[in-house]
């Protein structure tokens, strides 16, 4: 088995382990062992890496023990098929859809006997967001197909947290704001959340901010109401009350915006961080009137709210459409193997993958 580890304190800084080979892997009763086919990357990966400790992402997929204060794995979303089975209830054969390690294979410990999914109940992951234990089934979709792989593990873990994100500041009434400015205009959860914005006749006017390369792209999407590169951010109007959603972290963009609104910021939303490398500690200034956005906990009281499955009509519908609208600009870039990653690993660290450009990678 291969796997990719990152410093966790240089996540720049990456290697590829070797260990058991899989057809050498012991399977213990109720467990499974599945070969890992292929999986998305992209900035949303990194900051998984970024908020690792606070955030127990590394607790997903676990390093060896004399390995655990320096390396780490960076958890990603992708298709795996059962190679081997001690469940009663999986199949060898049978086709996830999940969180799984960068690695060509992976144990797990499959819990509930649904046909659409399981709950993977590894000791190790009990106390994280259920969320992301929890695995598709895909052969019970009666619509599943293969030609939908890549846009499902790019874009729905992207797509759902804007979903989520549009759900939330409307249960919000958007904290009274008139217009709403989100920061890294030119990424996937941005555009996503642009598009849920778009779509709703009730939402204020949406003002996206980026870099200049990016703005021409981010024009063409036609879905902000105003667009602006960073350095010209003093053309919007401070005179509107307005909500801010950061997806950037990057700190001097947020502090030149909330001098500029001054008061009439009345609230933001930190989300995910497109510009690591800019961020630091936070003046008691952005701390007012601001709170970190985590997506699993919002699913989490939906689902209480609405019960799962009109959750899943409300959320599939979203994702469906939203998918579809980045159909006509989206490619993208296959790369063959652990080795091919960890070659490009450097560049989505430093933001230099296009915005219209997915990374999938396929071992």
């Amino acid at each position: 088995m291969a796997q990719l580890q990152v410093r966790k304190n240089k996540f720049t800084e990456s290697r590829i382990i070797e260990t058991t080979p899989i057809d050498q892997q012991n399977i213990e009763a109720g467990e499974i062992l599945v070969k890992i086919d292929r999986f998305g990357y992209s900035a949303n990966n990194i900051t998984y890496a970024l908020v690792g400790e606070r955030m127990a992402y590394w607790q997903f997929f676990p390093t060896a023990e004399e390995d655990l204060k320096t390396w780490g794995v960076i958890p990603v979303w992708g298709f795996a098929d059962v190679v081997q089975s001690n469940s009663e209830n999986i199949s060898v054969g049978e086709r996830l859809f999940g969180y799984f390690p960068p690695a060509t294979s992976l144990k797990m410990h499959p819990k509930g006997n649904s046909p659409g999914y399981f709950i993977d109940a590894s000791a190790h992951r009990s106390q994280l967001p259920a969320g992301y234990n929890l695995y598709r089934r895909v052969h019970a979709e009666p619509d599943y197909s293969k030609a939908g792989d890549n846009a499902r593990m790019l874009l729905s873990p992207l797509l759902i947290t804007s979903f989520c994100l549009w759900d939330f500041i409307k249960t919000k009434e958007w904290y009274g704001a008139q217009q709403v400015i989100i920061l890294s205009a030119s990424s996937k959860t941005s555009i996503g959340l642009a598009y849920a914005l778009h779509q709703d006749e009730a939402a204020p006017k949406v003002i996206g901010l980026t870099s200049s390369h990016n703005l021409e792209k981010v024009n063409q999407r036609k879905l902000y109401d105003q667009s602006l590169s960073y350095d010209h951010l003093t053309e919007i109007d401070p005179n509107i009350p307005s909500i801010v959603v950061d997806l950037s972290g990057n700190l001097d963009t947020l502090n030149a915006l909330h001098q500029h609104l001054k008061d009439q910021r009345i609230h933001s939303i930190n989300v995910g961080i497109t510009h690591w490398d800019a961020t630091g500690a936070k003046s008691d200034f952005l701390k007012e009137r601001a709170e970190f956005f985590f997506a699993p906990s919002h699913i989490q009281k939906r689902l209480k709210e609405w019960g799962p499955k009109v959750f899943e009509q409300k959320s599939g519908a979203f994702l469906k459409e939203c998918t579809l609208s980045f159909q006509s600009w989206l490619r993208y870039e296959t790369l063959e193997g652990l080795d091919a990653l960890q070659a490009k690993h450097q560049a989505v660290c430093d933001g230099l993958i296009p915005s219209d450009q997915g990374l999938i990678v396929e071992l």
